[in-house]
């Protein structure tokens, strides 16, 4: 008897837990597509672009800097 109740309880955790991956990797995509859509999205592309240009003047500044 304990052995039935145990193999029950696994069997509905595995059942669970199968199901939960299924609709967790069906979301997985669907945040995955939005993101990279978002990413390069004009406006976020500017962004990167200008965090880019600000990054490479302030490391020049820094070498610069550290070089005196």
């Amino acid at each position: 008897m304990p052995y039935l109740r145990i193999l029950l309880v696994a069997a509905i955790a595995f059942g669970a837990y199968t199901f939960g991956a299924r609709a967790g990797r069906s979301r997985y995509r669907t945040i995955k597509k939005n993101a990279k859509k978002a990413w390069n999205s004009p406006g976020v592309r500017s962004a990167r672009r200008t965090a880019r240009a600000t990054s490479r003047r302030g490391s020049r500044k820094l070498t610069r800097a550290l070089n005196k």
